[in-house]
């Protein structure tokens, strides 16, 4: 199931951080998101589970490649245009 990213989002204090990392890491895997650490109210940094974190490094050596983006630009240019439904289909998403 696909989810939009910016719903897995968890805040946390850097001192809650501190004091349970491992647990706050631990929950992020099982729940499938990802906390900001927060020092007085301002983000300091993200603390990420390791197959999110892989994932994002999976994209982003994708979108470093110029044959990559060159079949993206391709697309955008193609005169073929898929409606929900046949993406939905094809991605295998089911409506909720």
């Amino acid at each position: 199931m696909y989810r939009q990213l910016i719903n897995n989002e968890e805040f946390t204090s850097i001192q809650e951080a501190q004091a349970g990392l491992t647990s706050l890491l631990a929950r992020a895997s099982k729940k499938k998101n990802f906390y900001r650490v927060m020092r007085n109210n301002k983000p300091v940094g993200v603390l990420i589970p390791d197959d999110l974190w892989l994932s994002f490094l999976e994209d982003l050596e994708a979108l470093s490649s110029p044959a990559y983006l060159k079949s993206i630009e391709r697309a955008r240019r193609s005169k073929k245009r898929y409606s929900a439904k046949e993406v939905k289909k094809a991605l295998d998403i089911l409506d909720i």
